[in-house]
This record gives structure tokens, C-alpha cells and sequence, in this order.
């Protein structure tokens, strides 16, 4: 069986035969278990048959001429007016020409290029770094004694890292 919200996306169908064989043949099983879906059917069918008795309106003869000469009497604008903007758009247009102006002013936080390019131009007249390379691979406290560790440091405990006791000078 078919839901309801199914079923009734497809009743107008069903009701004006248009439906298919097996589409029609699921509405009307639906319709026969639920009965709130077969009243909604049935109000439809009620509708239809008011709306068949009301008597269709012929327009007159001469209803289309009629509207035609009114749309020709309709003054038309020159080709200079499809060039001149409502006055609306003009302050829509205006108005988003402003605005893009002035975010294109606002500073931006993601420009990764221009702190780049700030960072280089404060730190370019520095001369410590003429000699990059070698302060780079200046590894001087390599180099620096080691000095012997006060008694307190010497009963350190187990270093949970490694599981190894602290290496102690003798």
C-alpha cells in the first residue's frame, strides 16, 4: 500500500484518467484501506462536477481585435530608452559598485603573500643575515662543556620516556 503524501501527489492523475493502469490500480487499493484519502478523493470528484456545471464564457468576436489595438496604441520607446537603465537598477548598480570598492579596500587576514613581502622588507636591511648559511648551521652549544650536576639532581627518578636512569658523571 501506498502512503498518503504518495497517493496524493498522484490522485489529479487518477481522477483525470491519466494515470496508468498500475499507477491507477495502487491509488485505488490505497483509497479502498484509507479512508481519510478517499474522502479527499471524493471532495475532488464533488469539485469537478460543480466546476463541469458552470458555463463557459465565450469572448467576443471582436475581444482580439480589440486587445491588439489597445497593445498597438501603447506608446513605444525609442531605441534611445532600451539605453537609459530604470532608476532603480541605476542605484542597484551604483550602489554594488560602492560596496565592491570598499571591500576591495578592507584589509585582508589570509594574504599569506603580502605578510610575506612585509616580513621581507622589515628584515632586509638587517645585517646579521648576510651570512645566512653559516648561522644556520652555527651549532654552537655542541660544543659548550658539560658541567657536572649538583647532588639534589643526582637521585633523579626513572625517566617514563626511555625507562632509563639519568646518565651521572663519576
Amino acid at each position: 500500500m501506498k502512503k498518503c503524501e504518495d497517493v496524493s501527489k498522484q490522485l489529479i492523475a487518477y481522477l483525470d484518467r491519466r494515470a496508468n493502469s498500475a499507477e491507477r490500480h495502487e491509488v485505488e487499493e490505497h483509497l479502498a484501506a484509507c479512508s481519510a484519502c478517499h474522502q479527499r478523493a471524493e471532495d475532488f470528484r464533488k469539485l469537478w462536477g460543480v466546476l463541469d456545471e458552470v458555463p463557459l464564457v465565450e469572448p467576443s468576436l471582436g475581444f482580439d481585435a480589440r486587445i491588439r489595438a489597445r497593445i498597438a496604441e501603447e506608446p513605444r520607446r525609442g531605441w534611445l530608452g532600451w539605453l537609459v537603465p530604470q532608476p532603480r537598477l541605476a542605484f542597484a548598480m551604483a550602489l554594488l559598485l560602492a560596496l565592491s570598492v570598499w571591500m576591495a579596500k578592507l584589509p585582508r587576514e589570509g594574504n599569506v603573500a603580502g605578510t610575506e613581502q612585509q616580513d621581507f622588507e622589515a628584515i632586509k636591511d638587517l645585517g646579521v643575515l648576510e651570512n645566512y648559511d653559516v648561522l644556520s648551521k652555527f651549532d654552537a652549544l655542541s660544543e659548550v662543556p658539560v658541567e657536572a650536576a649538583p647532588a639534589d639532581q643526582q637521585a633523579q627518578p626513572v625517566n617514563p620516556a626511555n625507562d632509563q636512569q639519568p646518565a651521572t658523571e663519576e
